[in-house]
């Protein structure tokens, strides 16, 4: 009798163990592909505000008719500064700063290379 008991409590036991290594395998499994669709996600997220902001820049700036407003300057400025992108913001700063409409072209050029590139990665 002691022997069935003995052995009932190695089987339960044994379950009970194999179940734990069959849960914390399945946790990990799930937060490993958690991890992996947040870092889709912020990926979609930014390449969003990327296509508005050059959306935003080519409307307001390349197929205006008339010197840029100050609202839409400002509208332009806070997108920038929405997409935390280093490379992106130095290039628009380049590009406000231009003196000449020749720097100009050049920094709007780049800035928008710069612009698809980041959509691409």
């Amino acid at each position: 009798m002691e022997n069935k008991n003995r052995l009932f409590i190695i089987i339960v036991v044994g379950a009970l163990i194999i179940g734990n290594v069959f849960f914390a395998l399945n946790y990990f499994l799930g937060k490993a592909e958690l991890e992996q669709v947040k870092s889709e996600q912020t990926k979609v997220e930014f390449n969003e505000k990327v296509i508005n902001f050059a959306s935003l820049f080519i409307k307001k700036v390349l197929q205006a008719d008339k010197e840029v407003d100050f609202e839409t300057r400002l509208s332009l400025e806070n997108a920038v500064r929405g997409l935390k992108d280093d490379q992106i913001m130095a290039e628009w700063q380049n590009f406000t700063a231009s003196k000449t409409e020749a720097d100009a072209q050049t920094s709007v050029k780049k800035l928008l290379e710069i612009l698809i590139t980041k959509i691409q990665k």
